[in-house]
């Protein structure tokens, strides 16, 4: 081969694309399959709102966080097959008060990452002494309680601050990059009673090297923007694998217009840097987002994200979960998207 072909050929080798992600980024996504959960656990108890999920891609297993009363683990294996195959129930840990700390009468659990032996909960708060917004680590396997650990102040509730009740802490990812210690990184549905309206503040929680001290202080990073317009609210947060020049996260976000209308989104953010506590930062403007109901997918109350198995074609998929509020007029939906890829972008 020639000199000029050599170089030839150097153009038109494929760009990877960015992992979990469609490209370019216009090209949006393609729903492989949307299925509904049983209402009835394998001991024929009730089962549904389903709030946050993680995937373990090693050992195939969905774990759904059910914001129950005091919460509890429903575990899925088959995920490869959605719509295809029934899933396959792996189970149910139920959450519950442990040695050295005891769960409120309820958690209402909206964020879920599991870590090793630890399964870390973000848990709603109610505004109240007796339902406090709190970060919670849990064994995975017994579901006992191990921490419990306050929201900064800011986040508490005061006169005219704090979260609003029923809104957040209500995501919760895992931020993993080279030469940098683990965190979780969580954020509020809406905005705190003493910021501006359609923004989010997100923290970050550094994970400690040993599972005894858990999490180390808090930092404020800068917050998210919405849409415009009342009623949206961020649901989740996914930390996508780190990309030159940095990491990005994707968020899913919802709206509810009465009686019955919902709206449902994914957007993409660039990772909130650090910010000096008590500063007013300018929101993260998304860099893209896409509407979900324009690729098919049931409109409704769509809570969780996570990673899901790679298809047959190599590309990578999200699983997505709704949140039934254990109400008969709505239902425990799972889907599965694929990120659209041209020819130019496949490896």
């Amino acid at each position: 081969m020639g000199f000029l072909g050599l170089i030839v050929q150097a153009m038109v080798v494929p760009v990877p694309p960015a992992p979990l992600l469609p490209c370019p980024l216009s090209a949006g996504w393609d729903k492989v399959a949307e299925v509904r959960l049983p209402r009835l656990d394998g001991a024929g108890q009730p089962s549904g709102g389903f709030s946050a999920a993680t995937y373990r891609a090693d050992r195939d297993e969905l774990w759904l966080l059910s914001d129950a009363p005091m919460g509890q683990l429903v575990g899925w294996s088959g995920l490869g097959e959605l719509g295809q195959s029934p899933l396959r129930p792996l189970g149910v840990v139920r959450l519950r008060s442990g040695k050295g700390a005891n769960l409120p009468p309820s958690i209402d659990g909206e964020g879920l990452v599991l870590q090793g032996k630890r399964a870390w909960v973000a848990s709603e708060g109610r505004r109240s002494p007796e339902h406090p917004p709190q970060l919670l680590g849990f064994d995975r396997r017994s579901g006992e309680l191990e921490l419990a650990i306050p929201m900064p102040t800011e986040w508490q509730p005061a006169p005219g601050r704090g979260l609003a009740a029923n809104r957040g802490p209500e995501s919760l990812t895992l931020l993993q990059r080279q030469g940098k210690p683990a965190e979780l990184l969580m954020a509020a549905e809406s905005a705190l009673l003493q910021d501006p309206p359609g923004q989010v503040r997100v923290l970050g929680w550094p994970l400690a090297s040993s599972m005894e001290s858990g999490v180390g202080d808090p930092k404020p990073l800068q917050p998210l923007q919405l849409p415009p317009g009342d009623g949206w609210g961020l649901t989740d947060l996914l930390a996508l694998p780190e990309v030159p020049p940095e990491a990005r996260l994707l968020g899913l976000q919802r709206r509810f217009q009465a009686p019955d209308q919902w709206s449902n989104q994914l957007v993409l953010y660039p990772l909130p840097k650090p910010i000096t506590p008590g500063a007013n930062a300018a929101p993260l403007t998304p860099l893209i987002s896409w509407d979900l109901k324009a690729i098919g997918l049931s409109p409704d109350n769509w809570e969780a994200i996570t990673a899901g198995p790679p298809l047959e074609d190599g590309r990578p998929t999200l699983l997505l979960a709704s949140d039934d509020n254990f109400s008969p007029f709505q239902a425990n939906h799972l889907a599965r998207l694929a990120p659209r890829r041209n020819a130019a972008c496949r490896p």
